[in-house]
């Protein structure tokens, strides 16, 4: 009899612990939301979307708002469904951040004013305007090559993604080094310094990224250079002085954009 009634109790505990169990699944199912923005579907939790209060995704999530559902009983909202991607990450690092090289601010401070987020809006109006700004002003270049040639050579440029794209095309001096060069260049924002890069002996060379050829003598450094400003669309300002016999042997280029 004794036995019975240990077991009727186990039995009681575990179908008590069931059901705490189930209902802890039960509220933590309910703070999962699923939205389909355009065709895309987000899954996300409810904090998130009711983070900035009397915005759009907030009143339909706390029912101020009557959205229509999909087939599937997920929430409906006919907008961008890419862009609510950056209207999603807002709401999870209460901060913008977008990708290198967007280009589609207009657009997406449409969609942060129909979803009633007037501080991201603010933001990608501000970045939007920053950039307006940027295209207006005259980018130049400069690319220097001291007469003492142990000086090196120097790339100014007043738009520091150029210098970025400069750093990253040169990417590593080479492990198979033989005379132990100090540091061969060094960067700031607008500034590359390339020091002491003047001898051409087996060893003092730079890896390129793109075709893994190697950068053995000043004069080839300085034509990567010139090249990529080029490409870049940049224009030469300077006016070649036909008795250097050749660009790379300028003592100082010019360029504008």
């Amino acid at each position: 009899m004794e036995r019975k009634i240990n077991r009727g109790e186990k039995e009681c505990e575990e179908k008590h612990s069931n059901s705490e169990g189930s209902e802890q699944d039960k509220d933590y199912k309910t703070t999962l939301i699923t939205l389909n923005v355009g065709g895309y579907l987000y899954i996300t939790q409810k904090q998130t979307l009711t983070k900035y209060p009397d915005s759009f995704l907030e009143g339909i999530i706390n029912g101020k708002i009557m959205c229509p559902f999909d087939a599937d009983g997920h929430y409906f909202i006919d907008r961008d469904g890419l862009l609510f991607r950056h209207i999603l990450n807002f709401l999870r690092n209460g901060e913008l951040l977008l990708p290198e090289g967007f280009r589609e601010n207009q657009l997406l401070a449409q969609e942060a004013d129909f979803f009633q987020l007037k501080v991201l809006s603010d933001a990608v109006k501000s970045r939007w305007e920053k950039e307006q700004l940027a295209s207006r002003e005259t980018t130049f270049l400069e690319i220097t090559d001291s007469h003492d040639r142990s000086q090196g050579l120097r790339i100014f440029c007043n738009a520091p993604d150029f210098i970025a794209k400069i750093k990253s095309r040169i990417v590593l001096v080479s492990k198979s080094r033989l005379d132990g060069f100090p540091e061969e260049f060094s960067v700031s924002s607008n500034i590359i310094q390339f020091k002491y890069f003047i001898k051409s002996e087996n060893g003092t060379r730079l890896v390129l990224k793109e075709d893994n050829t190697f950068v053995c003598t000043l004069e080839t450094l300085k034509f990567e250079a010139i090249m990529m400003a080029l490409k870049c669309g940049f224009r030469l300002l300077t006016s070649l002085d036909c008795s250097k016999g050749s660009i790379v042997h300028s003592d100082a280029l010019h360029f504008i954009k």
